[in-house]
């Protein structure tokens, strides 16, 4: 009876401890919980527990089912504003919100299950190894007077350092190719990619060589190097463990090194610049009793008066569907307002738009729209303003309906599209001698594509020298969603070397700076105006050139040595 309580005891604690420390690790992607300076640290720890138990496991399923219960309570906190959309704006029954909200977290934890499960079939060879006692190679003379003993068996050689390194690369390129492959099957969720939360922190030099996939690397292998210490510890493999702790030490001080490398170069003049941020609440934006409501705050909010005068700002942005109407469906007097707004600040308006044209066939798009004062009334009823950047990543459910899921969209009420993409590099704007690249919502997720934009086609378009994200988070209330796509934002800065902008409707509204730093941001929730000077960037980083090719090499030619030795080390 008292065996059974404690076995239950045992199995308890067993499940319930992944599922909590992967609770903490999601603490690690949001300013806000924890202090910025805080979450690379609490990262970095938290994932050194679970690559413990990898470790200590005694079965490819045990290791698989703790990456499992970690992945599980690091997404299902994480995101658990995804609930807040469903059922708050989205009216769907708080039951069948919590079950998709855990069936999603559960789906991304498989990922982590994989990760832990593939690590501990792999570095089985080396593990085995890894507290073996020393082998005694002084062999004593029998004595002729004592009984003979039988010979002791042959025991395995203590693991080396080679051993703990292969093992330490290989638990961090499986967590690698597990990112980017979360990141790009099904579009794509490379949500709380682990690199996130490096934003700040010794490792946050390597975002501009090897992005935001390399950085999860980089924290990986030193999660898995003090694991590997801590296993190894009071054994013959202390001091070859401490050498791949020393190797991880390396990569901080890379990383610190790295940061201090000024990848760009100013382009041009500063430039003043508007930021807008209307708090316009979500249940009430897209109402027809309300939604004049909205339009007007933001014509009231875009249209201040600068605080010194005559520094009017050279771009007013506006966060994405601030006008949460087709263009042809506006009143031609509500356009006028804005033209006004334009000529009266004497600056270039930003904004968030859906648009319907018809060149040939109906295409109904997410957009983004610049004009001024001397915009045509009618180009911007028709939707062909001086320049247009139409979304190219559009969000499942909310932009576009997967195959087969129209009963969930159904049970939905949320005013959702199904839009049309746009492409994958379409070109910069320019301004007062900067070029502007914009991009909507959770696009600036996808690194990949972000670079795209920075870099130049053929001489026809430079490249950005500036990065604008306009979104609306809204749906997701006051969450840690608006936090986590802030440090998003950051890291894009930090690959590409240019400033991000971000203009949003409820948060977080901010200016950063080329080296990841948040120079500005609007208190969220509230609805205000950021008039920040920014200075536009030139010079491509190695990330932007190479993309994740680099990040993704190292990854694959670790995981192969490993085999080859492993391979090699097993018996016959």
């Amino acid at each position: 009876m008292r065996s059974n309580l404690f076995a239950g005891l045992n199995h308890a604690r067993r499940t319930l401890q992944p599922l909590l420390i992967g609770a903490a690790h999601a603490f690690s992607f949001s300013d806000g919980p924890l202090p910025a300076w805080l979450l690379p640290y609490v990262q970095v720890l938290t994932l050194t527990f679970l690559a413990l138990w990898v470790w200590r496991s005694g079965t490819v399923r045990q290791a698989a089912l703790s990456g499992f219960l970690f992945g599980l309570g690091n997404f299902a906190l994480g995101l658990y504003w995804i609930y807040i959309s469903l059922h708050t704006y989205g009216g769907l029954h708080p039951v069948l919100s919590g079950v998709a909200v855990f069936l999603m977290a559960a789906g991304k934890a498989l990922f982590v299950a994989l990760v832990t499960g593939l690590t501990y079939k792999f570095c089985r060879p080396f593990l085995a190894r890894l507290a073996a006692p020393r082998i005694n190679t002084v062999i004593a003379k029998p004595d002729a007077a004592a009984p003979q003993q039988a010979e002791a068996p042959a025991l395995a050689a203590p693991a080396g350092f080679s051993t703990f390194l292969l093992t330490a690369t290989t638990w961090a390129s499986l967590w690698m190719l597990a990112e980017w492959l979360r990141g790009t099957l099904f579009t794509g969720f490379p949500w709380m990619n682990i690199g996130y939360a490096h934003a700040d922190g010794p490792f946050s030099g390597w975002a501009s060589v090897l992005g935001v996939y390399g950085v999860a690397w980089v924290a990986a292998f030193t999660a898995g190097a003090i694991a590997l210490l801590m296993q190894a510890q009071k054994s013959p493999s202390e001091s070859p463990a401490a050498m791949t702790v020393v190797c991880a030490i390396g990569l901080v001080i890379g990383g610190l090194g790295l940061a201090q490398i000024r990848w760009w170069q100013p382009l041009g003049n500063p430039m003043l610049v508007r930021l807008v941020q209307g708090n316009i609440e979500q249940s009430l934006k897209f109402d027809p009793h309300h939604l004049q409501q909205g339009i007007d705050t933001y014509l009231q909010l875009a249209g201040l008066p600068p605080k010194e005068a005559g520094a009017n700002p050279a771009m007013i942005i506006l966060p994405e569907t601030v006008i949460p109407l087709f263009q042809n469906r506006i009143a031609p007097q509500t356009w006028q307002r804005w033209l006004d707004v334009a000529n009266a600040r004497q600056a270039t308006l930003l904004m968030g738009i859906p648009l319907h044209t018809n060149n040939g066939e109906d295409r109904y798009t997410n957009s983004v729209i610049a004009f001024n004062g001397s915009t045509p009334l009618a180009s911007l009823q028709a939707g062909t303003a001086s320049y247009r950047y139409d979304k190219h990543h559009l969000v499942p459910f909310g932009e576009f309906i997967p195959p087969g899921f129209r009963w969930f969209v159904d049970a939905l009420n949320i005013p959702l599209g199904d839009f049309n993409r746009g492409q994958t590099r379409q070109p910069s704007f320019s301004l007062a001698g900067q070029h502007i690249a914009p991009n909507i919502c959770y696009e600036d997720v996808f690194g990949e594509e972000i670079i795209e934009g920075v870099r130049s086609i053929n001489g026809t378009d430079p490249g950005a020298s500036l990065l604008v994200n306009v979104s609306n988070l809204a749906w997701f209330g006051q969450s840690w969603a608006l936090q986590q796509h802030l440090q998003i934002a950051r890291m894009r800065a930090l690959e590409t070397a240019r400033p991000m902008l971000r203009a949003t409707n409820t948060g977080m509204t901010a200016a950063i700076d080329p080296d990841g730093k948040v120079r500005a941001v609007l208190t969220p929730l509230q609805p205000g105006v950021l008039d920040v000077e920014v200075q536009g960037t030139q010079g491509l980083t190695p990330y932007v050139r190479w993309g994740n090719i680099p990040a993704l090499l190292l990854a694959l030619l670790s995981l192969a040595t490993a085999a080859l030795i492993a391979r090699k080390a097993r018996p016959e």
